[in-house]
């Protein structure tokens, strides 16, 4: 037992939660091969093992199960521990977690005032915005509503904001209205609930079709699938913003209206420790210049940062 590492007992929780090696390594920012050999030198010295795997699946066996919750406390312990240590030092990191996009100059604006801990579990915005409620996280880039920063009690400052453009079969890339595009609307509500809220109010407001669907096309090479089959265009989501297009597919700006998903840099209501407003400051002071507002710009209705009421169809 004195060979196992803390390091370690997070591989064994990440593969746990993933069921899939890859998956775990990408989240763990660390190489694939890696990751399996920390796991199986994890098994040697707890003398069990922990996880059933062949080239198709992954799964705990009766040991790892029982081993999972004990691990999980165990690594709570040992965060408070570092967490009160740091406090006593005064050199606790501010801890930001987001979702899939981050300020590209984060560290250029925020080296000066605090030492910012960027958290590897990426997460969907509902899921960061309770961490930061919680206290797992100081700081989350996330979506929220102003409903979901009163039920949290949390603030929130616009950070960042895309214009979402939609993906269409070529060779057309000219200008396309909102009223002739497709949403998707995934029904797997856990990862997806604050693009679905996002998607559903667009396609109320502006005349998009909304299409439901069940295989997670959101994003990824199931988005261009449903891309080709449906015949429109379909609004691209965030999370597939800077994703490479197949040669087949194009960009189409979006108009009447323009859309716009906003970033808000949301912090614990009541927050008084100086490295975390300092970071809110530095990251948020030159964000009120983002093009957002506007006769021809759409932004839902429970957005922080909305101004003016949406485009009409």
């Amino acid at each position: 037992m004195t060979g196992v590492e803390l390091r370690q007992l997070r591989y064994f929780v990440t593969v746990a939660e993933e069921l899939n090696f890859g998956r775990a390594a990408e989240r763990l920012l660390i190489a694939g091969p890696s990751l399996s050999q920390q796991i199986k030198a994890l098994e040697r010295d707890l003398g069990v093992r922990l996880f059933d795997r062949d080239r198709r699946s992954v799964s705990l066996t009766p040991a790892g199960s029982a081993l999972l919750p004990h691990t999980r406390a165990l690594l709570e312990r040992a965060d408070d521990l570092q967490r009160r240590a740091r406090r006593l030092s005064g050199s606790e990191p501010v801890r930001l977690g987001y979702v899939n996009w981050l300020p590209a100059d984060l560290t250029a604006r925020t080296s000066a005032v605090a030492q910012v801990h960027v958290d590897a579990w990426v997460a969907p915005s509902h899921t960061q915005a309770a961490r930061v409620a919680e206290g797992s996280l100081d700081l989350a880039v996330c979506w929220v509503r102003t409903e979901d920063l009163e039920k949290r009690g949390l603030c929130a400052r616009l950070v960042g904001a895309d214009r979402l453009y939609a993906v269409a079969v070529g060779p057309d890339t000219g200008e396309v209205a909102a009223r002739d595009t497709d949403v998707l609307v995934d029904d797997d509500v856990t990862s997806w609930s604050s693009w679905n809220v996002y998607a559903e109010e667009l396609a109320r407001d502006t005349g998009a079709r909304a299409v439901r669907i069940s295989d997670g096309g959101i994003t990824g090479s199931a988005f261009f699938d449903h891309v080709r089959r449906g015949g429109r265009p379909v609004i691209n989501s965030p999370k597939g913003q800077t994703a490479p297009l197949p040669p087949d597919l194009v960009r189409r700006p979006v108009v009447a209206p323009r859309i716009h998903w906003t970033w808000s840099l949301t912090w614990r209501r009541g927050e008084d420790r100086a490295a975390v407003l300092a970071v809110v400051d530095a990251l948020t002071g030159e964000a009120g210049d983002l093009p957002i507002h506007g006769p021809d710009t759409w932004l839902p209705t429970g957005d922080p940062h909305r101004t003016d009421r949406p485009a009409a169809r």
